[in-house]
């Protein structure tokens, strides 16, 4: 009888109730076939491998981490609670040690979803892995967490969360964003002024197969989680890198997929994208539950596998490398660049124009954050959509340091009602979430 060598838990939710349309590739066939696929291979007899019931986040849990214009209700369906919940619930399990690895393989996704929300973008209406980070933050004891993006999309609702927050590692491994939505994922971009280097984008060529992802893995993302040394280690498991995916252009497979989970030792994983739905995600998700259990996913393969008609060039090998030296490079000099960044300021700005492609919204949003050394620095934005609703955001960062509270609560009592449909504040010290309505 097979054992697994570390005890895994994990959640399915298909979302029946919840698809942008009956012919979406962002459809509940996308679990199903690999609910299916586990059931017939008696994954669940296998002794460690352990199924949770899925759960529910509270709007609390949500406000957290999002500002949802104009409230939660209005961009979240029962779907995105469980979805979220699930999540939540994995993590939990793992970090109190019901389970020594957790996989949720649930839909909705979420890292698309950036700290305000207006309405739908790239499927995503709320980030599932950060509510569930923040949770454990609160109710665990986490602190230093590091996410590890592998869908084939650069994760820019995450990025864009954990922007300003040192504590959190954000790593992306993601089809050049010059080919592929969202259209960002660059090197330069590096985290802000109190977190430079702690966001770091490794966009890939398209056709990059195992040799090129594998690469990545072990001369960047392994050496920098060695040095980071994070309490947690999240992977956003989308699986559209695999070779037959129909929205994009690369060429992984799930031997790949699994040999990266092996090295990667996430100890939370998440699922995110992936719409080649009978040819990819039965067997990616196979081996990547197999490899988190210290199992045997050698014979994990699909039907059509070929490993020589998925080779990379030597010329997309080349460029791979380029891209792994110039971000080694801003990883190695991240204090330097911080107070380049930080030198002579007290606060930096920047502006952020934002397209919810899903629902068809344009979002513009003017972003303040306090230059800090001892914090991630308050932050204060103030985000206009093409639909009438303006709203001013206060965020007081969960390990705020006094000059930082202080720099909050009197945005957030000096904003101006008139100007605005709701005034927020996410004091995270304290967790609570207020709101003014002018």
């Amino acid at each position: 009888m097979l054992r697994a060598k570390r005890k895994t838990g994990l959640i399915f939710f298909p979302a029946f109730d919840w698809a942008i349309d009956p012919t979406h590739p962002e459809r509940e066939e996308r679990l199903l076939y690999t609910q299916d696929q586990a059931m017939e291979e008696g994954l669940f007899d296998i002794e460690g491998l352990v199924e949770f019931k899925s759960d529910l986040v509270s709007e609390k849990d949500v406000r957290r981490v999002h500002f949802c214009v104009p409230d939660v209700a209005s961009v979240m369906t029962e779907s995105h609670f469980i979805s979220a919940g699930s999540a939540k619930r994995m993590g939990v399990a793992v970090v109190t040690g019901e389970v020594e690895k957790g996989f949720a393989i649930v839909r909705p996704p979420g890292h698309h979803a950036k700290r305000v929300v207006h309405g739908a973008r790239g499927f995503c209406n709320v980030n599932i892995e950060a509510i569930m980070i923040e949770y454990l933050r609160t109710f665990h004891g986490i602190r230093r967490v590091a996410i590890v993006d592998t869908d084939c999309h650069h994760g820019d609702g995450s990025q864009d969360i954990y922007w300003h927050d040192p504590d959190t590692l954000f790593i992306s491994m993601h089809q050049d964003g010059r080919t592929l939505y969202p259209g960002s994922g660059f090197p330069e971009e590096m985290g802000g002024p109190n977190a430079a280097g702690r966001t770091l984008n490794i966009p890939l060529p398209p056709g990059t197969s195992e040799e090129g992802f594998l690469y990545v893995l072990e001369n960047v993302v392994l050496p920098v989680l060695d040095e980071f040394k994070p309490d947690i280690i999240i992977n956003s498991a989308g699986q559209d890198n695999h070779y037959t995916d129909p929205l994009t252009d690369m060429n992984f497979s799930a031997q790949g997929y699994a040999r990266l989970t092996e090295l990667l030792k996430p100890d939370i994983a998440v699922l995110e994208g992936g719409y080649s739905i009978e040819g990819a995600l039965p067997y990616v998700n196979i081996g990547i539950v197999l490899a988190m259990a210290g199992i045997d996913y050698s014979k994990v393969r699909e039907p059509d596998y070929d490993p020589e008609s998925i080779r990379q060039s030597e010329d997309i090998s080349r460029r791979i490398r380029q891209v792994c030296d110039e971000v080694t490079d801003i990883w190695q000099r991240r204090y330097d660049i911080t107070r380049e960044r930080q030198e002579g300021k007290e606060y930096e700005e920047r502006v952020n124009r934002i397209f919810y492609d899903t629902d068809g919204i344009y979002e513009t949003q003017h972003e303040t954050v306090r230059i800090c050394r001892e914090c991630a620095g308050a932050l204060r934005i103030d985000s206009s959509s093409d639909r009438g609703n303006r709203i001013m955001a206060v965020h007081i960062p969960k390990n705020a340091c006094e000059q930082c509270k202080t720099a909050g609560f009197r945005w957030y009592e000096q904003a101006e009602p008139s100007l605005y449909r709701k005034i927020y504040l996410q004091n995270r010290p304290d967790d609570e979430f207020v709101e003014k309505v002018p």
